[in-house]
């Protein structure tokens, strides 16, 4: 098939040629993160305050399913977040030397639209819900003649 013949597919393909197609392409690596079983949590918690490393973990450990989340993996996605712009590191020394994260403004603007997304996706939580639920009805269906 032409994708010139698709007048919003041939949108598509010059936006992506602008904003890029490899894996490291902002736009693809900020809708990955949307994914990861972690990193939106993060944001989500930072949103509320900075925080220390432990207070972060904990947080993190109350809010999630999983309830454990081991030291490399927090700091693997702290660092990411960090290196896209989205957390702040502070280490301040002293006797005890202390390192607090926070949302930096590009944090709390994607912060903001991550709200919209997640408030967009409980108010369509039925529809969501029974829309699964008459697809494996369907699919069950569908196997039960197969058989």
């Amino acid at each position: 098939m032409d994708i010139t013949q698709r007048p919003g597919i041939t949108e598509l393909a010059a936006e992506m040629a602008v904003h890029g197609v490899s894996r490291d392409a902002p736009v693809r690596s900020a809708m990955a993160m949307l994914g990861d079983r972690w990193s939106t949590l993060i944001l989500l918690v930072l949103a509320d305050s900075k925080l220390r490393h432990t207070e972060l973990k904990s947080l993190l450990i109350q809010l999630s399913s999983e309830q454990s989340i081991s030291q490399r993996i927090l700091t693997q996605k702290l660092r990411r977040l960090e290196r896209d712009g989205f957390v702040s590191r502070l280490a301040e020394s002293g006797p005890a030397p202390k390192v607090t994260y926070d949302l930096t403004e590009l944090g709390r603007s994607f912060h903001a639209q991550l709200r919209r997304l997640i408030d967009w996706i409980n108010s369509n939580e039925t529809a969501i819900r029974q829309s699964r639920v008459r697809y494996e009805e369907s699919n069950l269906e569908d196997g039960l003649r197969n058989s």
